[in-house]
């Protein structure tokens, strides 16, 4: 009488790579090219807008040279001024899900403001987050959309909701950093990004 042998079935097991790819995955950032100036062929949908709306006489300009964005000028602060600024036309971008902007950009060693609005008119509040670059460096600064702080006409506003990604009509950069004096801040890249698995 022949006796049988049943043998316990062998656990599968993931291959140490496998497991560290699919632990990568769940927690990959995911992207939204939100401006690819690398790929864009003109700067209409951009706007400067400097201190000479309220009297000062700070200069800057808006264009694309060599595949990336340029934005530069001089900041002076004569007549209460001191700030130049672009932004983009109030469009609808649909960031929900996203948690933070990342900007790809190379500066002079000055700080910048990136800057978003949820309200499309031209004198609405902007919310604003800073970043200093590293002169003549490429650097891409990730900004939480919970760091944004709303403010209006360069006063901080209290009461306010957080930045909704939702509702972003329009991005921007500001420099404003009471000091005079020329300025450049070359931009390759915008996105939206968030981490999934949260």
């Amino acid at each position: 009488m022949k006796t049988l042998v049943r043998r316990a079935a062998r656990p599968f097991l993931v291959p140490a790579s496998l497991s560290l790819l699919f632990a990568m995955n769940i927690h990959a950032a995911t992207d939204k090219i939100v401006y690819d100036f690398q790929n864009t062929t003109n700067t209409t949908a951009w706007q400067v807008v400097n201190d000479d709306v309220m009297g000062g006489i700070s200069t800057s300009s808006f264009r694309l040279t060599n595949g990336m964005a340029l934005f530069q000028g001089k900041v002076s602060l004569e007549n209460n001024g001191g700030f130049a600024s672009v932004r983009s036309l109030p469009g609808r971008h649909d960031l929900a899900g996203s948690d933070a902007f990342v900007v790809r950009v190379r500066g002079d060693g000055r700080s910048y403001k990136f800057t978003a609005r949820t309200d499309p008119g031209f004198d609405s509040a902007i919310y604003q987050s800073v970043f200093t670059t590293k002169k003549g460096e490429w650097e891409e600064h990730r900004l939480p959309f919970e760091q944004f702080i709303p403010t209006y006409r360069g006063r901080v506003l209290t009461g306010e909701p957080p930045l909704d990604p939702a509702k972003v009509a329009s991005l921007g950069f500001l420099i404003s950093d009471k000091q005079d004096g020329p300025f450049q801040l070359e931009v390759a890249w915008i996105k939206a990004t968030s981490l999934s698995g949260r």
